[in-house]
């Protein structure tokens, strides 16, 4: 197993921190066992005080079935625990493993890996939270929105001769996207139109296929609360 941040052969991998996954995989279990012993009482004790506003959730947890005796408390430690290991596995799905080697670039999250190729790759930064690369006409090849340490990003893309960018080197030819904006592609503003719905609906999983949509479609997108900026993807010849 190649640690957080290691390496393996050429490779330099960076991922979530070892003290941060000892806290998932331990603390969500702690957490879910105290909660399945202490939710009942929790939830009656809000009720009864006068300065917790009363909220419906209360009232429904307050009427589940108390744990009775010894088996009783060991059923509900044991859901506790495995509703812990559930969002442990969940939190774990959604963390984003980064893999920088000298031929290519390795982007893991939930089982699932995208590889770049080091030949394609002109231009590397943080946008925001985003790791982003760019090719060579300022294509986007991949965007992956985690948690990792930007510095951490840095120090593994330049210790393998990757171009790492300060800034996005094309933010300055961004536009707002409004419905019906000139000079989009064929079939963009329809894309664009949808993907705004989805992000003030939530649907994270829309919003991003939507964007790989517009990529096809020559158009490279950036969000900002809620709004759209766009830009043509390729910048120059």
């Amino acid at each position: 197993m190649v640690p957080a941040n290691g390496t393996a052969g050429d490779e330099t991998v960076v991922g979530r921190p070892a003290w941060q996954a000892v806290l998932v995989w331990v603390g969500f279990p702690v957490a879910g066992a105290l909660l399945g012993l202490g939710l009942r009482p929790l939830a009656e004790w809000i009720l009864d005080v006068d300065w917790i506003p009363d909220f419906g959730l209360a009232h429904v947890v307050a009427e589940l079935p108390q744990a009775q005796g010894t088996i009783g408390a060991v059923v509900a430690v044991v859901a506790g625990v495995v509703l812990g290991v559930v969002l442990a596995l969940t939190a774990e799905g959604e963390v984003l493993r980064v893999g920088v080697g000298t031929g290519r670039v390795s982007l893991t999250r939930d089982g699932d890996t995208r590889t770049v190729q080091r030949a394609d790759v002109h231009s590397v930064f943080m946008d925001g939270k985003a790791l982003v690369l760019l090719g060579r006409h300022g294509d986007e090849l991949a965007r992956e929105p985690s948690d990792l340490a930007a510095a951490r990003l840095e120090a593994a893309f330049t210790a393998h001769g990757y171009p790492w960018s300060s800034a996005d080197p094309h933010r300055d030819a961004y536009r707002r996207w409004v419905p019906e904006t000139p000079d989009l592609p064929p079939g963009a503003d329809a894309v664009l139109k949808a993907r705004q719905r989805a992000l003030e609906q939530g649907g994270k999983d829309d919003a991003t296929e939507l964007r790989d949509e517009l990529a096809r479609l020559g158009v490279v997108v950036r969000d900002e609360d809620e709004k759209q900026y766009w830009r043509h993807a390729r910048i120059g010849g």
